[in-house]
């Protein structure tokens, strides 16, 4: 089980890893490749590409889902790694628009986009992974080492960042130094290679295999005989996916932008607030297994709706502390929620179709609303002329996700389900 769950651990915080770097980097990216006289719009370019790669992750989520569901776990984590790896390490390699113009930005929304479809199987797929081969009584604190391990993922991104941005001068990191990053990801397909060799395959799998209930038709069986509980495990992710990639994704930008925070500040800022928030995640998942999913899912979508507003009025008085302790607040509210949502959504599903239920699930939340909050977020402070206005974006998601949970059964003291 130790082995399991680092291997995993490791090749998601990676995959993760690779995906953050884009938005610690935006202004860079923006700049480079999308120069424009107006450096607003170059921002919502650069956001627009990284909401673009979120439109491949349904199509992810379908692939590796039928991948996982027909041929086996292992088999859809292992490719789905490798396939984040290479596209992420490209974009270290991509020649800037002043270079050879508009190539630049298509060769970079191709690789955005490779990286959306290989996301879209591997973080479902880790879950899936971890949950089926926890104890029945240990699923939540098991599950929610996919979210610890995803917040590492992108606490190691700001860390790299940070160490090459260090050793660096300013001009030196903007002109070529922020391509380290994204070319040390090479890394990624050795742990996806020690998985296939050394990591055995998840025993519900095998178990429902042995029995012949493994689904030909996962696809059509998650959309005709599982209508509520894919309409459940979307609307409960909701309440991840935004708030998470408003914390992780927009609040750097946020800072920079409104508050007038240094890009090095605002990336250690959003780092400690990350590494607080990745310690409430296993804290949540093991709470769930004592008192259930629904109460600490209620609690702390509840705590999310409370805390967003005063989070940002704190982000809007500038400097180092207030900054931070609004991330930290907001970040502790969050990773709280997302503690016991891998084995909740690993529970919904039966074993035969599991992995394709949980993909779409989780990728039609992420890439109709998660991946899109930052540039939705940029149109509505426009629009509105309100920096406040993203709270309210946010507080509709939970309302959703808070109706949902009204309908929501409990399977934490069940066996997962074969067919």
């Amino acid at each position: 089980m130790r082995k399991i769950l680092i291997s995993s651990m490791i090749g998601n915080a990676l995959e993760w890893y690779d995906f953050v770097l884009y938005v610690q980097f935006a202004k860079i990216i923006g700049n480079l490749f999308f120069p424009t006289d107006n450096e607003f719009t170059s921002l919502l370019a650069t956001f627009g590409v990284f909401a673009v790669g979120f439109v491949m992750r349904p199509l992810g989520g379908v692939l590796f889902g039928m991948l996982g569901d027909m041929f086996g776990r292992k088999a859809a984590l292992v490719f789905s790694i490798l396939m984040m790896a290479v596209p992420t390490a490209l974009i270290g390699f991509i020649p800037s628009y002043q270079q050879i113009g508009i190539i630049a930005p298509i060769l970079l929304t191709l690789m955005r986009l490779l990286q959306g479809l290989a996301l879209g199987g591997g973080f479902s797929g880790c879950m899936t992974f971890i949950v089926e081969h926890a104890p029945d009584n240990q699923r939540g604190l098991v599950g929610s080492t996919t979210m610890f391990s995803l917040g590492a993922g992108v606490f190691l991104g700001i860390i790299v960042s940070l160490g090459v941005s260090s050793f660096l001068s300013e001009e030196n990191f903007i002109t070529w130094g922020w391509r380290v990053p994204f070319i040390i990801s090479l890394a990624i397909g050795m742990v996806a290679f020690y998985i296939k060799k050394y990591i055995d395959e998840s025993p519900v799998y095998l178990k429902a295999k042995e029995h012949g209930k493994i689904s030909k038709t996962p696809i059509h069986e998650v959309f005709f005989n599982h209508k509520k509980e894919l309409f459940i495990a979307i609307a409960l992710y909701l309440t991840v996916t935004v708030p998470f990639y408003t914390f992780t994704a927009f609040f750097s930008t946020f800072l920079q932008n409104h508050a007038g925070v240094s890009l090095k500040d605002s990336m250690i800022i959003n780092g400690i607030a990350i590494f607080i928030f990745m310690f409430a995640i296993p804290f949540t998942g093991w709470l769930s297994d004592i008192f259930g999913r629904k109460k600490i899912l209620v609690t702390f979508g509840i705590l999310i709706a409370l805390v967003a507003y005063p989070s940002f009025l704190l982000l809007l008085e500038g400097g180092f502390y207030y900054p931070l302790l609004g991330q930290i607040i907001f970040g502790l509210a969050v990773g709280g929620f997302m503690g016991p949502i891998p084995a909740t959504l690993v529970e919904l599903f039966p074993t035969n179709i599991r992995f394709t239920g949980l993909a779409l699930s989780y990728n039609f939340s992420a890439a109709l609303f998660g991946g899109s909050a930052p540039f939705v977020y940029l149109k509505l402070i426009e629009f509105t002329g309100s920096i406040m206005s993203p709270v309210f974006y946010i507080l509709m998601f939970v309302c959703i996700t808070m109706y949902a949970l009204y309908h929501f059964t409990e399977h934490y003291k069940d066996e997962l389900a074969e067919s």
